[in-house]
């Protein structure tokens, strides 16, 4: 499985102070509360990032996607 993890780090910087990102198997993504659970049948994420945990930290998203220890983090938690 390969998530195209930029593309994951622009839509964790743009849902700062929105909610969490849910990342699925097939690399689509959605904006979920902080307190999300996936209903009845509802597909599983991989996982859940906290984008305020994660992008925070950098003063500009170009800053975000260049930093190596945040890209192997991400795929860390992707698994």
């Amino acid at each position: 499985m390969a998530f195209d993890i930029k593309k994951i780090i622009r839509e964790l910087w743009d849902a700062q102070g929105y909610g969490n990102l849910a990342v699925y198997r097939d690399g689509s993504t959605r904006k979920v509360q902080p307190d999300f659970a996936p209903a009845d049948g509802e597909e599983e994420p991989v996982a859940v990032l906290k984008p305020m945990a994660l992008v925070a930290e950098f003063p500009m998203l170009d800053h975000a996607l260049g930093n190596r220890e945040l890209i192997e983090k991400i795929e860390a938690l992707l698994g």
